[in-house]
C-alpha cells in the first residue's frame, strides 16, 4: 500500500507508524512504498527536496532525543560522501545530529516492519532541486541554461515544468557515475526496493530552455542508459529497482528496462481507453514483470477518477470489472479488486482508496505548484474491518 509518513494522522514517524505497519499486516499486505523521505521545499514537494541523501527534520517522532558525540561521529564517517555538504548547508551538529535520530528512528520502524512481513519501497526524485546541497556541492555535475521538465502527455496538456537543474551526463561519466551509485546506495540502506522516478529521463530527458513559460518549448537530450547501472552494480551488486516508466515510453526505454530486468508500472486509470487496445495500462496486457497500481500519488484518487470520468470511461471500466469477476457495491473497491486480479507481480494501492474518499484527499496535481502533498488521515480511519475486507481481496486473488 502507498501512503507516505506524512499522511499518517501525526504526520510524522512513531505510534501511528507503527500502528499502520500492524494494520498492513492484519490487511495481507506485504509492503509499504512511500514518496521520499528529503526535507521538501516550500510548497512540501518531496521530489524538490534540499538534499538527495538527508531525510527530513520533521518526520522525526522525538527531535528532542539525545545523541551523543561518538554517534555523530560514526555517522560522519559512514555517510562521509555527502554529509559534510548537508552539514554546511543545514546548520552544523545539530543538521548531523537529525540524521542519526532519523537512522535511529527509521531503523527501529524497519526492523519492526520487516517482522511482520511488510517490507519497505522508497521513492528516488530523477532530478535535485535548485540550490539543493547536492546542486550547491557539485555544481559540475551540472548544466546550465536549460532545467528539467516533461512533454505533454495523459496529466498534463502543457506538459510539466519542474525547474530542477539537469545533470551534465558527460561529466558523469567522467567520474564514473560515483554520485549516483552513492544515491543509490544511501536508498539501498533505507529500504527494501526504491523505485526511480521518471525512468524515461535516463535514455532521454527533456531540456526547457531557462525562462520558458511551460515545457512545451522543450527538447529531447539524450541520457546515459545501462551505463549508470552498471557502473552501480559493480559496486552495489544486485539493483533492487521499480522502474517508473510512464508518459512517452519509447522502445529504447523498454529495451533498458527489461535488458536490467527492472518491473515497470501500469496504472488501472489508464487502462479504459477505446482507441487504445494495445496501450500497457489494459488490464489484458499487463506483463508479469510489473507493479499495477490502482492510482498514483499524480492521479486522482479512485473515487475521485470515477465520479470525474465520462460515462464512455466508466461503461468500460464495468464491461472490464464484470468480466473479471470483481463488482463492489462500491467502484472505487470494484477496481482494488480489479487491481489484484492482474497478472502484474505486485498490486499497489493507495490508503485514500481503500478509505473511499474523493478529490479532495488526492495527494498531488502534476504541473501545479500549490496545494498539494497535504493530506493527513484521520486518527483511526482505517479500521479492522477495513483491514478484514482488504485481506479478503488479496486471498481471494492468490496474492496473499
Amino acid at each position: 500500500m502507498q501512503l507516505h509518513p506524512t499522511s499518517l494522522p501525526a504526520g510524522r514517524l512513531g505510534d501511528d507508524a507503527y500502528r499502520f505497519v500492524d494494520w498492513l499486516a492484519a490487511a495481507g499486505q506485504s509492503w509499504w512504498q512511500m514518496l521520499p523521505l528529503g526535507p521538501p521545499d516550500r510548497a512540501r514537494s518531496p521530489y524538490k527536496a534540499k538534499s538527495a541523501f538527508a531525510a527530513w527534520r520533521g518526520l522525526l517522532a522525538d527531535p528532542g532525543a539525545p545523541v551523543g558525540d561518538d554517534e555523530i561521529d560514526a555517522f560522519r564517517a559512514r555517510e562521509s560522501f555527502w554529509v559534510a555538504d548537508w552539514e554546511r548547508v543545514a546548520g552544523g551538529r545539530r543538521a548531523v545530529a537529525d540524521q542519526v535520530r532519523f537512522d535511529r528512528e527509521w531503523g527501529a520502524l524497519r526492523t519492526y516492519a520487516g517482522e511482520r512481513g511488510v517490507g519497505l519501497i522508497g521513492d528516488i526524485p530523477i532530478y535535485v532541486a535548485p540550490g539543493s546541497a547536492d546542486h550547491l556541492a557539485w555544481p559540475q555535475l551540472f548544466r546550465s541554461g536549460e532545467v528539467a521538465g516533461a512533454p505533454p502527455d495523459a496529466l498534463s496538456e502543457g506538459g510539466q515544468l519542474w525547474g530542477n537543474p539537469l545533470y551534465d551526463w558527460p561529466a558523469l561519466q567522467r567520474r564514473r557515475y560515483a554520485w549516483w551509485t552513492e544515491r543509490l546506495r544511501r536508498a539501498f540502506a533505507l529500504f527494501d526496493v526504491v523505485r526511480i522516478d521518471h525512468f524515461r529521463g535516463l535514455v532521454a530527458y527533456w531540456a526547457v530552455p531557462e525562462g520558458a513559460s511551460d515545457a512545451r518549448a522543450g527538447h529531447w537530450r539524450r541520457g546515459p542508459g545501462r551505463a549508470l547501472f552498471d557502473a552501480a552494480a559493480r559496486e552495489l551488486g544486485e539493483l533492487p529497482v521499480i522502474a517508473e516508466d510512464l508518459g512517452v515510453i519509447t522502445a529504447p526505454v523498454e529495451r533498458l528496462r527489461r535488458s536490467l530486468g527492472f518491473p515497470g508500472m501500469v496504472v488501472m486509470q489508464f487502462g479504459f481507453d477505446p482507441d487504445d487496445p494495445h496501450g500497457p495500462h489494459r488490464l489484458e496486457n499487463h506483463e508479469h514483470n510489473s507493479v499495477v497500481y490502482a492510482g498514483t500519488h499524480d492521479t486522482d484518487t479512485l473515487r475521485g477518477w470515477w465520479e470525474s470520468s465520462p460515462a464512455q470511461t466508466r461503461d468500460a471500466a464495468v464491461a472490464q470489472i464484470s468480466a473479471a469477476g470483481t463488482q463492489e457495491d462500491e467502484p472505487w473497491w470494484s477496481m482494488i479488486r480489479l487491481a489484484y486480479s492482474s497478472r502484474a507481480r505486485l498490486a499497489m494501492i493507495q490508503a485514500q482508496d481503500v478509505l473511499g474518499l474523493g478529490s479532495e484527499a488526492r495527494m498531488n496535481i502534476p504541473g501545479r505548484a500549490t496545494g498539494s502533498w497535504r493530506w493527513q488521515m484521520a486518527p483511526g480511519a482505517l479500521t479492522g474491518e477495513h483491514a478484514k475486507r482488504l485481506r479478503a481481496a488479496v486471498e481471494e486473488s492468490g496474492r496473499a
